[in-house]
């Protein structure tokens, strides 16, 4: 039964039951996806974002390929009232030559189906490039996700490199969009033709951020100017800027001493878990945590004290939540700055259970 009889049938099953007959309220990005290139049996997979645009509730109940050769991951529980989501719809590549791969969403609040669709070339004789480029944001490869500069001080213009290529079927303009005034970014070469590398290089001016400790922000990783921002291009970037502690007094310092800095958190089936360091002033003078800061969400953190006397301590407590925490792409972490000069920059990793 292909995939039009399949529709037709549950159409006329919803129509003798008690379907709603609300129009659909589901939006898309952008229905349909060129992946570009991929080797033969080298599957490819295409992201599509969509939203739950009702006011209400409502649950995927099927999302239906047109062959076998396509499987398609979608969330299997609840999506709130105007909460965003994502489909995935991978192509097995195992036919050489273009394809052209469609999917219907179904949803429990309409029986008017949602198409989704995902075109490219498979190609004997390319090669398999997810060893150097592991990131594809929709046909331009990088072999980074996520930018981290660390260890800054102020004055500083480090460097990150982002080696790109081109696995589309068109000539790319890459670029980077939404960069914030302390970053810079330059492409080489400023045209990629198809199957062709190329690097940017961005540049962190250190000068022109104003907050010790941890600065994070999203850019966008285009294929061309102007191209419309989404999840797909997403690319983090954090900075942690470090305090000046020249100033103080050799003589008399603070000494942070903790108890652990890596904490393992076991959920044994609950919802969230809380674990503890311990932090003690080992020093002659006081010692000062200016800032704690969180990497990624799905964490609740509480100190004590910010302020410790000479042979004084306090605790840390780190809440972690399960559902939170398996949706992040970058290690939980916790960041302390603190007049230490010794150990300004404190960073606590939390290790959830899988």
């Amino acid at each position: 039964m292909n995939i039009l009889k399949k529709l037709f049938s549950l159409i006329i099953i919803c129509q003798f039951s008690v379907c709603p007959a609300a129009a659909q309220k589901l939006s898309i990005s952008k229905d349909k996806i060129d992946v570009g290139q991929t080797g033969y049996e080298i599957p490819v997979t295409a992201t599509f974002e969509l939203r739950n645009k009702s006011l209400r509730r409502l649950h995927i109940a099927r999302v239906i390929p047109d062959c076998n050769c396509t499987r398609v991951d979608y969330p299997k529980g609840e999506i709130g009232a105007g909460d965003k989501f994502t489909i995935k719809m991978t192509y097995d590549a195992r036919q050489l030559g273009h394809f052209n791969k469609q999917a219907a969403v179904i949803t429990d609040g309409s029986n008017k189906p949602v198409y989704i669709t995902m075109t490219g070339v498979v190609r004997e004789d390319l090669m398999d490039y997810s060893g150097s480029y592991p990131y594809d944001f929709n046909g331009l490869l990088a072999d980074k996700h996520d930018l981290e500069f660390d260890n800054v001080n102020k004055g500083d213009h480090p460097e990150s490199v982002i080696r790109i290529m081109n696995n589309g079927n068109k000539v790319m303009e890459p670029n980077i969009q939404h960069l914030p005034p302390y970053l810079s970014a330059e492409v080489s070469p400023q045209r990629l033709s198809p199957g062709h590398s190329g690097k940017i290089v961005v540049t962190l001016n250190s000068e022109n951020i104003h907050n010790y400790g941890l600065t994070q922000t999203n850019v966008y990783l285009a294929q061309r100017l102007g191209e419309k921002v989404s999840g797909t291009r997403e690319m983090g970037v954090s900075v942690v800027l470090l305090p000046d502690v020249r100033h103080i007094d050799g003589s008399a310092l603070p000494e942070l001493a903790l108890s652990d800095s890596i904490l393992n958190v076991d959920f044994g089936g609950k919802s969230k878990k809380t674990v503890e360091t311990i932090l003690y002033n080992a020093g002659q003078s006081t010692l000062t945590v200016s800032s704690l800061q969180l990497f990624t969400r799905g964490l609740k953190v509480t100190l004590g004290k910010s302020s410790l006397a000479p042979g004084e301590t306090t605790k840390l407590k780190v809440t972690a939540f399960a559902s939170d925490l398996k949706k992040v792409r970058t290690r939980p972490r916790v960041l302390m700055i603190t007049n230490d000069p010794r150990r300004s920059k404190v960073v606590i990793t939390i290790n959830p259970s899988k």
